[in-house]
Formats: structure tokens, C-alpha cells, sequence
């Protein structure tokens, strides 16, 4: 019992030393699967703090379960994709517990002007997980079809983040 005990108080004191965002120079990086319809692939994401609640970064997604259309198959510049973003870190704005980083933002890849939001939890100062939603706003295609597509719809990503 005693043992238990000790781990309990090793532990809670080891997860609750985390902070997720702090601001300017914090650099986070994540890895992950990313979902969407007919593809699925992996996505790695780098933000680099650049104020007390805002960062810039970039993505980088390759999809690798796709599904073939009947015409043809997939090039490497159908599963491809990179792009910018901004995210507002508001977590702290609505007094979240400071584990948890909330963050909408805007993104502009080769592909659409799009949005995102996530969240992070991150159990200790150097490693977490988190889960995140993207859609396009605009894209550059007028009727994207078939592997237009790919990284040009709604998605979710779910993994690992980092802080660096």
C-alpha cells in the first residue's frame, strides 16, 4: 500500500510540472496519422511561439492509404502536401488548466486557404498528444475532383507532440 502510495505522489508531481505554451521562442513539434475520406497518410507539424499567445509553423502531410480511382493511381504530388500556418493559443484566455493548449488558426498550403483548430495535453515539459481538424475555405481549384482532393477536404489528425 505504501508503494502505491508513493507512486501516486511521483507521478502527480511528474504530470503536474507541465505547461504547454509559454509564449515567444517555445517551439513545438508533432507527428501523427491524419484522416480523410479515401486517404489516410501521416502529418508532422512544427510551430514556433511568436508572442505570448501566437505562433507560425508548417505541415507537412503524405498520404499513404489511398484508395485508387478507376482511371488511374495516385502521383507523389497527389499524396503531398505542405503549407503555413498561424494559431492563437487561448487556452490561458478562458483559464484552462495549464496542461491543455486550445488553438484555432488559419493555414495556406499549395493546395487551399484553409482553417484549423486543436488541442494539446501534455503530461510532462517535453512530450504530450494531440488531436486536430482542418477544412478548406478556399480552394484553388474552382470543382476539385478525384485526386484534387486528397489534402483539400476535411481531416482529422491524431499523435504525438513534442516540446523542443
Amino acid at each position: 500500500m505504501r508503494n502505491i502510495v508513493l507512486a501516486l505522489v511521483v507521478l502527480s508531481g511528474f504530470f503536474g510540472q507541465a505547461q504547454v505554451f509559454k509564449g515567444k521562442g517555445d517551439t513545438k513539434f508533432q507527428v501523427g496519422a491524419i484522416f480523410q475520406e479515401y486517404a489516410n497518410g501521416i502529418t508532422a507539424t512544427t510551430d514556433f511561439g511568436l508572442g505570448k499567445n501566437m505562433s507560425v509553423g508548417f505541415q507537412a502531410t503524405y498520404l499513404l492509404g489511398v484508395k485508387d480511382l478507376v482511371y488511374s493511381s495516385p502521383k507523389f504530388e497527389d499524396r503531398f502536401d505542405i503549407r503555413g500556418r498561424f494559431s492563437a493559443h487561448i487556452a490561458d484566455i478562458f483559464d484552462i488548466e495549464e496542461k491543455f493548449d486550445f488553438y484555432p488558426g488559419l493555414d495556406i498550403g499549395v493546395r487551399n486557404f484553409g482553417a484549423h483548430a486543436g488541442i494539446r495535453y501534455f503530461f510532462t515539459d517535453g512530450i504530450g498528444v494531440y488531436s486536430e481538424v482542418q477544412f478548406p475555405i478556399a480552394t484553388y481549384e474552382n470543382d476539385p475532383t478525384g485526386y484534387q482532393n486528397f489534402n483539400n477536404q476535411f481531416n482529422f489528425s491524431v499523435g504525438v507532440s513534442f516540446n523542443l
